[in-house]
């Protein structure tokens, strides 16, 4: 976008950071999402030392090519990408289906199979314009069709899809059951698409990097497996759930360059951190999803292996139905939150890496995070607000909980030990990750993890928005909903965080959850893999990375 099409807010942005009212990573954040090129921000925030897609730190250098890159990493079913609730088969179609948008390492969205998109100054118009040089492996132009069917079958309340989370409030009707207008998602031209929306949303861009917003072939249907089309540099070739998945590179070039391997294999080793570590120090496998936080030391003592992390908004919520007993208290669920120590849960759990939470899920590295008194232990308040809800002699009850990664059931027994000092009595139903992801939405208690988003109005909007798909714990309060709708349309980050506020005070006086911490990331592959960068979502980027003989 030229400077003489900038987005009205921009200049507003630049002198707003001059002034030194909103930080770099503000204001690149900001410009961008407006329609500024990730150079031009960069170079006015006197640093170019951006990417301007995932693809061009790997471009830079002569990289090796051939081999086949193997990871281990779960392997889960990958029908239907646009259902997805779990990173790892995200991870997997990737590398075959791509998005319109990308968010970067340092939490910058650009484009991707859109060229640039502008915003109007309302902000409730965006458009989009689509790269002409992408072709499907089989050969098909991409094109706006491809968008436009992409879009509305996200909205279809019959898909489930999380997509609604994140854009039921400005494209769809008050009931969620339809868009909001029939023109709500118009295609211009054959390379053209624009988003009508119903209320100013500042985050379009970035909600179509959510991980289930793959652009599918719509000849296909929603359908993915072994062969499936797509624009991205690889093949799914190959899956076997709980074994492994294997992908072969496109043989008729890519258009964003690469790949350099020859083909990605992720292997399923099972729950056991430990399997990971050998395979990893027998040479078994180049790399990992993640590394158990105690398993950091034993890296550092293997001089073939680089170590990687980065600090993140990843965390996990021991989230309550409340719509059951005794959850549907909203004393009773903030009792639960004043019985934890997070410092301790911290330090048993995750080594003391990471960072404490304070119980509403918006993180300090996100923008408009709003800074508030910070809510820790307070045992006998907890003991007063359980007797004022009618239980004085406290409860039992049933935590559903993983077994791996290994910190989740250690930071689950933590809580249970404070807990019981309130005497609210937990037995821990520990489960295999499987199991567990075929049931996290329907238990009344449950440890659930949550992937970096790079807002914080973005994780409200998925978890904590009123009657949408990942809504676990069934909450719904019209308040925080209309809140929610505000923050999004505000642009001004100082207006923005003032709102955000009363959302943190709502989620920490009546909302679901418990949130004890904030982790950072860790990861570890063998020196001879080139281009990897740890993404603070684990996100695995296949066509930057290369393998050196």
């Amino acid at each position: 976008m030229s400077d003489s099409r900038e987005h009205p807010y921009i200049p507003r942005l630049k002198q707003q950071l001059a002034d030194g009212r909103i930080d770099r990573r503000e204001f690149l954040r900001s410009a961008t999402l407006l329609g500024l090129s990730a150079g031009a921000a960069y170079a006015f925030a006197g640093k170019v030392d951006g990417i301007a897609s995932p693809a061009m730190a790997a471009q830079a250098t002569a990289m090796p090519r051939g081999g086949t890159l193997r990871i281990s990493m779960r392997v889960q079913e990958v029908t239907d990408p646009h259902t997805f609730s779990w990173i790892e088969p995200s991870n997997i179609a990737r590398q075959v289906v791509e998005f319109l948008a990308v968010t970067g390492h340092d939490n910058i969205t650009r484009p991707w199979l859109a060229e640039r998109w502008e915003a109007s100054e309302d902000l409730k118009t965006w458009t989009f314009h689509l790269r002409r040089d992408v072709t499907w492996r089989n050969g098909r132009r991409f094109t706006a069709d491809d968008v436009v069917w992409n879009l509305k079958r996200v909205l279809d309340p019959e898909t489930k899809s999380s997509m609604l989370g994140l854009m039921m409030g400005y494209l769809m009707d008050d009931a969620g059951k339809a868009l909001w207008d029939a023109n709500a998602i118009e295609k211009v031209d054959d390379f053209t698409v624009r988003l009508n929306c119903k209320v100013p949303q500042l985050a379009v861009p970035e909600h179509l990097f959510h991980y289930p917003m793959f652009i599918l072939d719509p000849e296909e249907g929603g359908r993915f497996g072994p062969g499936a089309n797509g624009t991205g540099a690889f093949e799914l070739t190959e899956i076997a759930v709980s074994r492994k998945a294997v992908l072969k590179a496109r043989k008729d070039g890519y258009w964003a360059g690469g790949p350099f391997l020859d083909g990605i294999e992720f292997i399923d080793l099972g729950d056991d951190p430990a399997a990971d570590i050998g395979a990893l120090a027998s040479r078994q496998v180049h790399g990992l999803y993640s590394l158990a936080e105690e398993r950091a030391q034993t890296v550092r003592g293997l001089d073939h292996l680089e170590l990687y992390d980065v600090l993140t908004a990843f965390t996990a919520v021991a989230r309550v139905k409340v719509t059951e007993k005794p959850f549907d208290d909203p004393r009773v669920r903030k009792a639960l939150r004043l019985a934890i120590d997070q410092d301790a849960v911290l330090a048993v759990a995750l080594q003391g890496i990471g960072q404490r939470a304070e119980h509403h899920h918006v993180c300090p590295i996100h923008p408009a995070y709003a800074e508030l008194p910070f809510m820790g232990r307070d045992v006998e308040e907890a003991k007063r607000l359980l007797a004022e809800a009618g239980y004085p002699d406290g409860f039992e009850t049933e935590i559903f909980c993983k077994k791996d990664p290994s910190w989740e059931p250690i930071g689950v027994q933590a809580m249970v030990e404070m807990w019981k000092e309130i005497g609210v009595r937990v037995k821990i139903n520990l489960l295999p990750s499987a199991q567990y992801w075929d049931v996290w939405t329907e238990v009344p208690f449950g440890f659930t993890t949550w992937s970096h988003r790079p807002l914080g109005i973005m994780v409200l909007g998925l978890a904590y928005r009123s009657g949408t798909p990942w809504n676990e714990s069934g909450y719904s309060n019209p308040e925080f909903d209309r809140l929610l709708t505000e923050a999004e349309g505000l642009l001004d980050v100082e207006a923005r965080r003032e709102v955000m506020a009363k959302l943190q005070r709502i989620m920490q006086e009546d909302g679901p959850i418990v949130q004890p911490v904030w982790r950072k990331l860790m990861t570890a592959y063998d020196k001879r893999v080139k281009g990897f960068r740890m993404h603070p979502s684990a996100y695995i980027f296949g066509h930057e990375i290369a393998l050196a003989a």
